[in-house]
């Protein structure tokens, strides 16, 4: 086994912090139950906020840190009885490239109850081109599901469309058999992407960022917003009676300008998607669940690979919202 590898590290450089790529040792790694040989990362908008010199805020709590919320690789030590070598695994959240270090590095030593167990029909690289953003994707679907909302009921309307979370979600819903109607900025620049996902209306950004009324005409059975903000504001005010919106992002803005009118009179459901902390048993599920639903020719059109060497240069792209789709990150490249 190689005793030196790379990785993308955050450390204060300067005075200003930022992530790089270094050699590191086994030795260096935390010392966890299991050792894995990492095959795939990816990126994410997270992943930009902690890699970028030009992030806006910190999100590493102790340096130094390897970056990477994501990662898919193979077991090769393990002192944990459920995990044996040769286990096929991912890993999302759980404080990866906040807390701990994360998917960026050739090799990491993870805690046992990170494991999610690989679906057979997915690859590894596959999984990571779904990765956070698919999975968080997976976790609006179930939410849309669970709730009830069958695809007869209307039409589902995707805000921030063209990202990874947005674009999966489309790409879900449609195979599922939804009306998908996609909102994003750049419909000069994407719209014909997210008509190849199964998207069967596209609408503006700007139809929705608009200041609105407490409530509109009834149009939406159900929601997946990825902006949040302003926009999150329309789209509830547009959802239909016992709709339901599965709320995952911020790139709109944190704050909501609403009333309590949409919930009391349309008995509407805020579903909040948090894909750090899920517990095990609805990560393995919507993993599970991914594997049986995913167009896997749709989603070779979504993501690109890249070599480990380029992701801070990817990061400051995916900060300023130049990245279409998903990327894969590998890390042996």
């Amino acid at each position: 086994m190689t005793d030196v590898f790379n990785a993308i590290v955050a450390d204060e450089i300067d005075g200003i912090l930022k992530g790089r790529l270094v050699k590191l040792s086994l030795s260096d790694l935390p010392d966890e139950k299991i050792l894995v040989d990492v095959a795939y990362s990816t990126v994410n908008f997270k992943d930009g906020l902690a890699v970028s010199e030009h992030s806006p805020i910190r999100i590493a709590q102790q340096l130094p840190m390897v970056c990477g919320i994501d990662l898919a690789g193979t077991v090769v030590e393990s002192s944990a009885p459920d995990w044996q070598k040769g286990d096929r695994i991912l890993v999302n959240g759980y404080g990866l490239s906040e807390k701990y270090w994360g998917g960026y590095s050739q090799k990491a030593r993870l805690k046992p109850e990170w494991l999610i167990r690989m679906p057979d029909a997915l690859s590894l690289e596959q999984a990571m081109a779904i990765g956070t953003a698919g999975y968080t994707a997976m976790l609006c679907v179930l939410a849309i599901e669970d709730h009830g909302v069958k695809p007869e009921d209307g039409p589902i309307l995707v805000t921030g469309a063209s990202g990874g979370v947005g674009s999966i979600t489309v790409s879900l819903l449609a195979t599922l058999g939804y009306e998908v109607v996609a909102s994003t900025g750049r419909i000069s620049e994407n719209g014909g992407f997210l008509k190849d996902l199964g998207a069967l209306r596209l609408i503006e950004r700007e139809e929705l960022s608009r200041p609105s009324e407490a409530m509109e005409a009834e149009t939406w059975a159900g929601v997946v917003d990825c902006v949040g903000g302003q926009t999150l504001a329309t789209a509830l005010a547009q959802t239909c009676y016992n709709g339901v919106i599965a709320m995952t992002g911020l790139t709109g803005g944190t704050e909501i300008n609403t009333t309590v009118m949409p919930f009391i009179l349309r008995n509407i459901s805020l579903h909040g998607i948090d894909s750090v902390q899920a517990p095990h048993d609805k990560r393995q599920r919507a993993w599970d669940r991914l594997a049986d639903v995913m167009d896997l020719n749709k989603l070779a059109e979504i993501y690109s690979k890249e070599p480990l060497s380029r992701v801070p240069e990817l990061a400051d792209q995916i900060l300023g919202g130049q990245i279409k789709g998903r990327i894969v990150i590998d890390v042996n490249a």
